[in-house]
């Protein structure tokens, strides 16, 4: 598995290097066949067992290198651009974050101001209720009050009627 990845790798970051020619295409092919587990030997694919223009083993060696060097660079970039994201969504975190925490603060004390204004209106309307109350109290002996000026008052017109007719006495 391994070994396969290695060569999807090199031809993917020599492809996106630009830097493929004649030549590196066909060491590329042969970098593609399958190393053995034991010591790095190459596999062929030769009947006879010759190796048929393959590159010597120092130059092969070094075109694994180039190809891992490659591997290392893109590696390298990939990283680079995971911390650059990584670093991004973090700031764009913090902000909502802080943002958050105005809005609730805010939020916080504009629900502590409304809170004061309704427990200073219910304050004043249980004031206005209690003095409808008292007034309403004191009205109920007004009409024993207005009875008792009705009385008077016809008892003050019959007075003066009575006084008139002595007072105009023929």
């Amino acid at each position: 598995m391994l070994r396969h990845a290695f060569s999807i790798s090199h031809h993917s970051s020599m492809a996106n290097e630009g830097t493929i020619n004649g030549s590196e295409v066909e060491s590329n092919q042969n970098l593609t066949r399958h190393l053995l587990g034991d010591g790095g030997k190459e596999e062929t694919d030769a009947v006879n067992g010759s190796e048929s223009g393959e590159p010597e083993p120092s130059g092969r060696r070094k075109e694994i290198m180039k190809a891992l060097e490659a591997v290392e660079r893109d590696s390298s970039a990939i990283a680079e651009s995971f911390s650059s994201l990584f670093n991004s969504l973090r700031f764009s975190l913090s902000q909502a974050t802080s943002s958050t925490v105005d809005h609730m603060s805010c939020f916080s004390d504009a629900a502590g101001r409304l809170q004061e204004c309704v427990l200073d209106a219910s304050t004043k309307g249980n004031r206005y209720i209690n003095s409808c109350l008292r007034l309403n109290e004191e009205m109920k002996g007004m009409d024993a009050l207005a009875t008792q000026l009705k009385i008077l008052r016809r008892h003050v017109d019959a007075l003066d009627t009575a006084v008139d007719r002595l007072v105009r006495f023929p």
